[in-house]
Parts: C-alpha cells; structure tokens; sequence
C-alpha cells in the first residue's frame, strides 16, 4: 500500500494523455507545467498547435511593457521548440507592425506549419514577409489587417483549404491568382475591401463569403459551391456602375452555381438620404429572366436569408426569379430595412403573390 501512496500519477500519464492535456491548455499555462514533475520538463515544447495573445503575459497599463514581455515570452517558446509546429495563431493589438512576427514566420517556415493566423490590432499595417509564401504545407491561411503582396514567382499554396482576408490590402489580380492557385480550396472568405472587380475559379469551393464594396463578381468556375453568403455596399459610384453596365457579371453568382444549397445576401445603401436607393431602380423588370440561362435551376438551394431590403423592383425581381426556379426550397427569409416601414404591408403582398416551385416554400418576413 506504501509503494502505491508514493506513486505520482501525474508523472506516469501516457504520452498522447500529456500531449492532449497540453494541447487543451492556454500556452501561458502549459508553459507553467515544467514545474509539474522532471518528466513534465520541457514537455510542453513539443506541442504543435501554438497559439499566442495577450494574456499570455502579465497586464500593464505600460504598452511598451506588455510589448516587450509579449515578444520575449514568444521568441522563447519557439526558440524551446522542437518537432512540428502544425498551428501558430497570433491575436494580439500589441504587436503591429514588430519586425520580430517577420522572424517567427520565417522560422515557421521552415517547421511544417499548417495554418496561421495572423489577427493584428488597429494601427500601422502589418506587411506579410516573403518567407510567407514558402509556407507549401498550408491548409489555413487568416490574415487580418495585413498588406498581401505576393512575388511574382509565387505559385500559389497547393494545400490551401481554407482562406479568412480580413481588413487585408490587396491587388485584384493577385487575389484572383492566389485563388486559381489554390487547386483544393474549400473555404473563402474576403471582408471588407474597396470596389472589388474579381473573378473567382476555384473548382473545389463549397463556402463563399463576401463583404464590402462589390463591383462585379464572377463565379466563373465553382461548381461544389453550396453556401454562400455576400454583404454589398452601394456607393453612388458602384451603384452607377450597376445602371451602366449591360455587362454585369453580378449575375453570375447565380449561373454556375448547381449545388447552391444557402444563399444569404445583405445590401447596405452607403448612399445621402437626397438619393435614398432610387439611382439602382433602373433594372429592367425582366432583368434577371434575360440575364441568367435558359434553363438555370437550383435544384439543392433549401434556404434563402435577404436581409436590408427596400423593395425596390430590382430586388423583388431576384426574389421572384429565385422562387420560381428553386424546386426543393424551404425558407426564404426577408427582412425589411428601416427606411420602408411605410410599405412594408404591400411589399409583403407583393411576395406571396409570386410563384414558386417548390410547394414547400415559406415566406418568412422578418422584422428585426
């Protein structure tokens, strides 16, 4: 019974237990469990999800303090690393701009990793070093408030599953090639940017998810595409562009799409209250009919979510268009803007009497 009281449990657990129990612990913490046992010692050096942010020092109202002990603390930890590191996740304000995240990724660079996000607060933006881009083994990829600038000799992440652009400048065409380059892309997502003009081909997409200034959109190659989700800012130049172009590729969202199965869309008007939404009322009825193919079904799209809308003819256009070609849809769900609480009645009149093709659509009408 003696022997069996002096046993130290915490010392004899099986390697993949400690692995697990490290891997669940915040860095700061796992870090403190050297102190556990010698066979804890050093342990927690060889897990490979790192993921680093402020509270992995102690607070200060001094910047510069919780800055310094910020860079220590993770310098130290890779510099004690040994063995892959499959995910190093930064989120921090402190840290804008430090020329030592350019020396973390490079060491990364060189130690497998897998996904890496980068969410950096507001300030100076944040330039992505070129060894970024011998990251080969990348599945994930977030970026958030950064400056994205590939080389011209880049050829793209060949593991990339999964891409989060958050506050990220970019050149149009150099999103377009990173994503043509991307042969097993799974996940998009791009928030907030400026009159963005892009086509996207990306054979393997399931997940799309857009929001800022749209310009034109073209899914010209995503047929495994089965949720989508898109939030537009019209500004009276993008809605001018939007009466002006009778080639549009905007429509496109919904000509390649077969297996659409979730489409929420968001319109926020950017516009004075002296031109209210009427500068985009030009669409011809028709407009969506003549634009989209012959014989466009979407025969998986289950739910619709439209949310800030006007009624302007354009819009109830496309909510037209979409019940009557959807067979298998179950909820489209509307939800009015402010601005039109005088008509709100009518518009609802107005969408029951549209047809649909699915006898199991329901008009939802939300009011927030």
């Amino acid at each position: 019974m003696g022997d069996i009281g002096q046993m130290d449990f915490i010392s004899d657990l099986p390697q993949s237990i400690i692995e697990n129990i490290l891997t669940r612990l915040p860095i700061r913490d796992a870090v403190r469990t050297s102190i556990l046992s010698s066979r804890w010692r050093y342990r927690w050096a060889t897990i490979s999800h790192l993921v680093f942010d402020e509270n992995c020092v102690a607070l200060s109202n001094e910047r510069s303090l919780v800055k310094n002990s910020l860079v220590k603390f993770i310098t130290r930890a890779l510099f004690l690393h040994h063995g892959p590191i499959h995910k190093f996740q930064l989120s921090t304000t402190q840290l804008q701009c430090c020329p030592d995240i350019d020396q973390w990724i490079l060491f990364l660079s060189r130690n497998d990793i897998r996904e890496l996000v980068l969410e950096l607060g507001e300030g100076e933006w944040f330039r992505v070093p070129s060894c970024l881009f011998y990251c080969r083994k990348l599945t994930r990829l977030e970026l958030f408030r950064c400056e994205f600038d590939p080389p011209l000799a880049f050829k793209g992440f060949s593991c990339l599953k999964s891409l989060n652009f958050h506050r990220v400048l970019f050149a149009p065409e150099a999103i377009e090639s990173l994503i043509s380059s991307c042969p097993l892309l799974e996940n998009l997502s791009l928030s907030y940017f400026d009159s963005l003009d892009l086509n996207i081909c990306a054979p393997n997409l399931k997940y799309l998810c857009l929001e800022g200034e749209v310009k034109d959109i073209c899914l010209e190659n995503t047929p495994l595409l089965v949720s989508m989700s898109v939030a537009v800012y019209m500004t009276d130049d993008i809605a001018e562009h939007f009466e002006q172009s009778s080639s549009c590729n905007f429509i496109k969202f919904l000509g390649g799409v077969p297996l659409l199965e979730k489409l929420v869309g968001h319109i926020y008007f950017t516009k004075g209250p002296s031109n209210s939404v009427t500068a985009i009322e030009a669409y011809d009825s028709d407009f969506w009919e003549m634009k989209c193919p012959s014989d466009c079904s979407f025969k998986q799209l289950k739910l619709v979510k439209m949310t800030d809308i006007s009624g302007v003819p354009h819009e109830m256009e496309l909510i037209k268009f979409l019940l009557k070609n959807s067979p298998v849809l179950e909820i489209m769900s509307i939800n009015p803007c402010a601005v039109v609480a005088d008509r709100k009645l009518t518009m609802l009149i107005e969408l029951l009497r549209f047809q649909r093709a699915s006898a199991q659509a329901e008009i939802v009408f939300v009011e927030e």
